[in-house]
This record gives structure tokens, sequence and C-alpha cells, in this order.
């Protein structure tokens, strides 16, 4: 064969290589994560990058999860308020959610009945949509009462087994933990007393981390 013929023949030979094998495989998407919840999600007093989404997003990415957070927290906002902006919030069609809702709530004696009916509503439609949650509740101050107790942390139990959610009972676990010690809070509490600050935000990333790491899991299941 002459040299002339070489090129043609080996380009040939490529291009059926490259039939055969077929298009290469399109990298995978990250899932996306939506937080939907009030001050506590949104980062209320705290420069962005030390919020509970930036910092949650890079505790899972530092453990190898290839997840992006949506920070849907507002602050304020009630049960009441994510019920009414649920929809919205599920048309950017995220693979799974984390709920936190509730503590305005508590701060206006919201009687316990509405408060369920919200968060109903809620996890109605993130059921409806396939969308795998996180539920985080907050325990109660015992100021209410027993029975404003009893039904308002209840709640959160009741509707996680009716919608198959991942329970996750104190959202500012640390911080209640040292509370219950009698210790003081000024390490892990804005002046305001209700805000966590950048490290009260860090431990709680910590403690809920791994229950986010198991909702990921459902929602790569389910994708």
């Amino acid at each position: 064969m002459r040299k002339g013929n070489r090129a043609p023949a080996a380009a040939a030979a490529v291009v059926t290589a490259l039939l055969v094998a077929g298009p290469a495989p399109a990298a995978a998407e990250p899932l996306v994560l939506t937080a939907l919840g009030d001050s506590l999600t949104q980062g209320y007093g705290l420069p962005q990058a030390d919020g509970f989404v930036p910092v949650l997003e890079g505790w899972l990415t530092a453990r190898g999860h290839d997840v992006r957070v949506i920070n849907a927290g507002v602050s304020g906002d009630t049960t009441a308020g994510g019920a009414a902006r649920i929809e919205w919030t599920l048309a950017e069609q995220p693979d799974a959610m984390i709920v936190a809702l509730g503590g305005n709530d508590l701060l206006r004696g919201v009687d316990p009945a509405a408060s369920r009916a919200n968060l109903d509503a809620i996890l109605q439609a993130t059921d409806a949509a396939g969308v795998p949650v996180l539920l985080a509740g907050l325990p109660a101050p015992g100021n209410y009462g027993p029975d404003f107790t009893r039904d308002f942390e209840g709640m959160y139990v009741d509707l996680a087994a009716e919608y198959d959610a991942i329970l996750y009972p104190d959202f500012l676990g640390p911080i209640g933990e040292k509370a219950t010690q009698g210790l003081s809070l000024a390490d892990l509490m804005q002046d305001d007393r209700i805000h966590p600050n950048a490290e009260g935000v860090r431990q709680i990333v910590e403690a809920i981390g791994p229950e986010v790491e198991a909702l990921l899991e459902r929602a790569r299941a389910d994708s």
C-alpha cells in the first residue's frame, strides 16, 4: 500500500470506532436540595457564607456529595407562609427538600392545629411531586402548657410517619442540648438570643448532616 493511502484509512478506522462506541455519556447533574424554612434557614444576621445553606452545602461537598443547596428560607415566615409558597418552590424541581418551619408559629402562639394543617399541605405537595423530605421540628416551650407542647411536638412525629419523611425532631439540637445542661449559650447564639451565630450554625450542620445524607440517598434511589 502506498503511504498516501494510510491517512484516509486511519481516519476511517477512528470514525468506525466512534460509531461503535456511541456518544460519550453526559456528566451526571448534581442533586438539587431545597431548604424551605424561616430565618434559621435564611441565615439571619450572618454573612452569607456563614448561613445554614452554604455551610450545609460545604459540609456535604466535603463528604463527596455532588449537590446544590437552594436557600428557600424567608425571615419571619410561618408554616402558613411555607404552605403559601410551596408550589412555586417545587416549580424549581428539587430532588429533595428540608422543611424547617414552626419557630415563628411558636413565637406567635399559633394554635398547633393550624400549624399542623399548614405542614400537612406542604407535605401533600411534596409527596405529589415525588420529592423526599426531611422534616425538622422544634421543641415547644413549657409556658404554653402541656397540651400545646404535646400537640406542637407531636405534629412533626405524626406527619413524618404519615408521609414517610425523615424526622429530625430539633433543628437547633446542639443548642438545645447545651441549654438543658444549664450552660451558657453565648458562644453559639447571636445577641438576640434567638438566632445562632456562625459557630452555632456549624454545630447545627454537623448534627443534622448525617440525616441530610440519608435524604440524599433517598433522592438518588428515586432518580
